[in-house]
């Protein structure tokens, strides 16, 4: 281009947002491998898992206090209550529900919770127009390549600098399904991917806050909203993701445009998810687990402890040292309250994380005890725990993978187990089985809206 040439939108030639776009348009699901598939549906049922944990708790509550008085028609169900709102009302709750424990799944190399924004969007839509199964698995796994490629690009300095990177990559990840479902070609996905980058928010403060759980339901409506918006001609900027003020050079330092668009649809980074076993954030599973094998202990009595050394990856001290907790909430982020209840209970449970627990005089009193330590040689997964007690007895334990973990992933029987166990917890009352039996066969089903039938009041 000549000096003094103006460049014109229909010149310029987006590297990262076009190519991507035209991956979710031409990308079928006949094309994907059949692990993926399965994957794909082991995320979904341990989305519904949590989500039934999730469906009364008080932030669902009082949301719904909230918004019932200004939804639209009522379009669609939240998992495991009877209300109905318009859909992009209840894409919101559901993620918020599937969120609200901590207790959803986990991209591994961005810490992104991949399931809540994507198929809270999609069931939404689903009970909006006839949605085959085959389409939202199909539209799910692309949704989730979307949000966590873009984790990939600007982690791990994205987190660090403050941003919930599941609200603001899952806006994205919610646009992307959503738009595969409503046929958008190339031009109206980018659009799509543009309104998502007009509502990309998120930060790291609002954890242990009712707000955290805001943020992750506002990537599941705002994404649909995106899709929505672009399919009726909505249009965005050509370049949202690597534009110069476009998403990933502004909420990162130095963003990978490569790890957008490299090896599309020769890698998934729905292979790298992995599901809890414990209601917390992920970084605290090492820390569990190795306080659970010193609990375990014979002789051990947490009464004579004098001091506990956690030590573990840089991301566990910042995310995680907070020995102040008054809330379950801020509870299922706490390195010191997770070893307490582990080192005097032997569970870490749902119980474990609630407010009564917290605020127990024995928890408050071996809490005060506890103290992280930054490892520079440790890897995000693992944690060292140091117990010293009375007599000179000092006990240590070293996990490198927790459960959960990649390395040592839950089984379908353990998501099952999960699912069954948290659908009791949540108290909605109905029947598991059906619920499951249903997200296995999502491929054979000709209308996703089964499902929500069954897992509605």
């Amino acid at each position: 281009m000549k000096r003094g040439t103006k460049r014109t939108g229909n010149e310029e030639q987006s590297h990262t947002s076009r190519p991507l776009a035209q991956f979710l348009v031409s990308a079928r699901l006949e094309e994907m491998p059949e692990a993926l598939i399965h994957e794909a549906k082991r995320s979904i049922l341990n989305g519904f898992a949590t989500a039934f944990a999730g469906c009364n708790d008080a932030v669902m509550e009082r949301l719904i206090n909230t918004l019932s008085g200004f939804s639209g028609q009522p379009q669609a169900s939240i998992t495991g209550r009877k209300e109905r709102f318009d859909i992009l009302t209840a894409a919101f709750l559901n993620a918020v529900s599937t969120n609200v424990f901590d207790f959803d799944d986990t991209h591994t190399n961005t810490i992104i919770h991949p399931t809540a924004p994507v198929s809270a969007a999609l069931f939404a839509l689903g009970e909006y127009q006839a949605l085959p199964g085959r389409r939202l698995l199909e539209a799910f796994i692309l949704g989730v390549e979307v949000e966590c490629r873009l984790g990939n690009a600007i982690s791990p300095g994205h987190y660090k600098r403050g941003w919930h990177i599941t609200s603001t990559c899952g806006v994205f990840g919610a646009a992307a399904a959503t738009g595969k479902i409503l046929g958008l070609d190339t031009k109206r996905m980018i659009w799509a991917l543009g309104n998502a980058s007009a509502q990309a928010s998120g930060l790291v403060e609002t954890l242990g806050s009712m707000a955290k759980s805001v943020g992750v339901g506002n990537a599941a409506r705002n994404g649909l909203a995106a899709a929505l918006m672009a399919s009726n001609g909505v249009e965005g900027p050509i370049s949202p993701l690597e534009g110069e003020r476009g998403f990933l050079k502004v909420t990162s330092e130095s963003p990978s445009f490569p790890a957008v668009i490299e090896n599309l649809g020769s890698t998934w980074e729905l292979s790298r998810n992995t599901y809890k076993p414990y209601p917390c954030g992920v970084v605290l599973n090492p820390v569990i687990e190795a306080c659970l094998e010193i609990a375990n202990t014979p002789g051990f009595d947490a009464s004579r402890v004098q001091s506990v050394t956690i030590s573990g990856h840089s991301l566990l001290h910042e995310r995680a040292d907070r020995p102040m907790v008054k809330t379950g909430r801020e509870a299922q982020v706490s390195a010191q309250h997770a070893a307490a209840v582990c080192l005097l209970f032997k569970a870490a449970s749902l119980a474990e994380f609630s407010d009564e627990a917290v605020n127990r005089k024995d928890v408050l009193w071996l809490r005060e005890k506890i103290e992280v330590l930054v490892d520079e040689t440790s890897m995000v997964g693992a944690a060292h725990v140091v117990a010293k007690c009375a007599n000179n007895i000092r006990l240590e334990a070293t996990v490198k993978h927790a459960r959960g973990d990649a390395e040592r992933p839950l089984s379908d029987k353990d998501i099952e187990d999960k699912f069954r166990n948290l659908i009791v917890y949540g108290r909605s009352g109905l029947d598991p089985e059906p619920i499951i039996d249903a997200i296995w066969r999502l491929d054979q089903i000709e209308d996703v809206s089964e499902i929500m039938a069954l897992a509605r009041l």
